[in-house]
């Protein structure tokens, strides 16, 4: 098992600021077009009837799902967002078509609090840096890998995709205990499938 050392703390958040930082330098029209490329990427990941994929709303630079969710309606599958229950839980609701947004924790929207809670068979998710080994750097507060080990935990085993652009990739992102690995990330390059192991 994998220790994580005060080092590999500091490299992680040399990397997500140094990733982040490259991402936000990319302009507005510049992340618009990049969006399109990613749409054309990601066909076939998540467009199966009757699925559950949860994406989430896009702050700041981030790569924007909402095309990639709006493919998956149209397909039949049922759209979650994540929310924040609490200050260290996040679940995924479920989102209908035109639904209003609430405020959902960070900055970001979801569902009301009345809408159901779903356990996703897709989770696309936001990040700072990525390598291509699957890990991730999120943004350092850890709450998709709790959420995710708990889904685990239930014998439900969701693909998990890492949405990002091509500037956040990195040669490699120190792995902790905690971390769970990404199925693939998706970028506007490339559709990166991570090595499987074990």
């Amino acid at each position: 098992m994998a220790v994580t050392t005060q080092a590999d703390v500091t490299t992680k958040n040399h990397l997500r600021a140094a990733a982040l930082a490259r991402r936000n330098a990319l302009d507005a029209s510049a992340r618009a077009e990049k969006a399109v490329q990613i749409l054309g990427h990601g066909t076939g990941l998540f467009e199966t009837s009757g699925r559950v994929v949860s994406g989430y709303w896009p702050i700041r630079s981030e790569a924007d799902p909402r095309p990639l969710l709006d493919r998956a309606r149209a397909a039949g599958a049922v759209v979650a967002l994540p929310v924040l229950v609490d200050a260290e839980t996040l679940r995924f609701r479920r989102w209908e078509a035109g639904a209003e947004l609430h405020p959902a924790g960070f900055g970001t929207v979801g569902p009301a609090p009345d809408a159901p809670i779903v356990v996703p068979d897709v989770i696309l998710l936001p990040l700072a840096a990525f390598d291509r080994a699957g890990h991730r750097i999120g943004y350092g507060k850890g709450h998709y890998d709790r959420a995710v080990a708990t889904i685990f935990a239930s014998g439900a085993r969701p693909l998990l995709v890492g949405l990002a652009f091509a500037v956040q990739e990195v040669d490699k992102v120190p792995f902790e205990p905690h971390d769970i690995p990404l199925d693939y990330i998706l970028t506007e390059d490339e559709l990166i499938a991570a090595p499987k192991t074990g």
